[in-house]
């Protein structure tokens, strides 16, 4: 009997899953600095729970997967951890090297956090985190990655910025979605901040953590028109429409402004944090 020549129609489309999630997670490197300005930023209460409920204190290891250009990388520094960012793109990471010059304890590598490796020497570390960024992990690693740096009882903690959309927005939110709808853009509008649910661990997780906690914190962001359509250019959902579709989207949202007389913007939030604690 012959060999079936081919792949099935499941594994093409694993295939293809993985190649567009290779190709999406390395697109924010072409706009590094816009991404630095303007990506939110999870609110100060985030991190003081982030290590409270980790138990961490000054000193203590941390590696946090893909730091971008500092976001969350900064806030941890700053209270007094010793992180390791793993950052894919080459001048992301070269922003967070300079955000990060202050504190002689932070670094920043520049890989995939698949490829990376800790040096031999080093002990198991006291927490790994990754804000808006585990989605992009290989899934078979996601988590038995995580379970395997750390020591015995450390924690890995997953938060993530969720846009939202209150009942009382400003009319533009409800007029773009227009555009949204006409480049074909993937999904449908936020939902209420009250309607954002916590962040859980996915059940595949139970080989390797225990949650812990699963926290909210709303919290608003106020854009020019012009950082708005420039942090629109930095999101994987634009990079998904491809070139052409990208471009148009972004001057349709331009004319929408430009019509308006580009008014400064609020942007609703919700973080959230979860963390889980290493099983044996």
């Amino acid at each position: 009997m012959g060999r079936k020549r081919g792949l099935r129609a499941s594994q093409r489309c694993f295939v293809k899953d993985e190649l567009r999630r290779q190709k999406l997670r390395a697109g924010f490197d072409r706009s590094a600095p816009d991404y630095e300005r303007t990506r939110p930023v999870c609110p100060p209460r985030l991190f003081d729970d982030l290590v409270d409920v980790a138990g961490l204190g000054p000193g203590d290891r941390v590696v946090e997967i893909g730091c971008g250009t500092g976001q969350a990388t900064v806030p941890l520094a700053e209270r007094g951890l010793a992180v390791t960012g793993v950052e894919l793109g080459p001048e992301l990471a070269a922003l967070a090297r300079v955000r990060l010059a202050g504190f002689p304890a932070a670094d920043v590598v520049t890989s995939s956090f698949e490829d990376w490796r800790p040096p031999p020497t080093d002990p198991p570390l006291d927490a790994v985190v990754a804000v808006n960024s585990l989605h992009w992990v290989d899934p078979a690693l996601r988590y038995a990655k995580p379970h395997q740096l750390l020591r015995p009882g450390a924690c890995m903690a997953v938060a993530a910025c969720v846009r939202a959309q209150p009942a009382d927005a400003e009319a533009f939110w409800t007029q773009v979605q227009e555009d949204y709808r006409a480049v074909g853009y993937e999904g449908g509008p936020p939902p209420a901040p009250e309607h954002v649910a916590p962040l859980h661990f996915a059940p595949e997780t139970e080989l390797y953590f225990e949650e812990v906690a699963s926290l909210r914190y709303p919290f608003e962001v106020r854009y020019t028109a012009g950082d708005y359509v420039a942090n629109l250019a930095t999101q994987s959902g634009t990079h998904a429409l491809g070139e052409a579709r990208g471009a148009d989207f972004l001057a349709r949202v331009e004319r929408r402004l430009d019509s308006l007389g580009r008014p400064p913007l609020t942007v609703s939030f919700v973080a959230l944090l979860t963390v889980g604690r290493r099983l044996p």
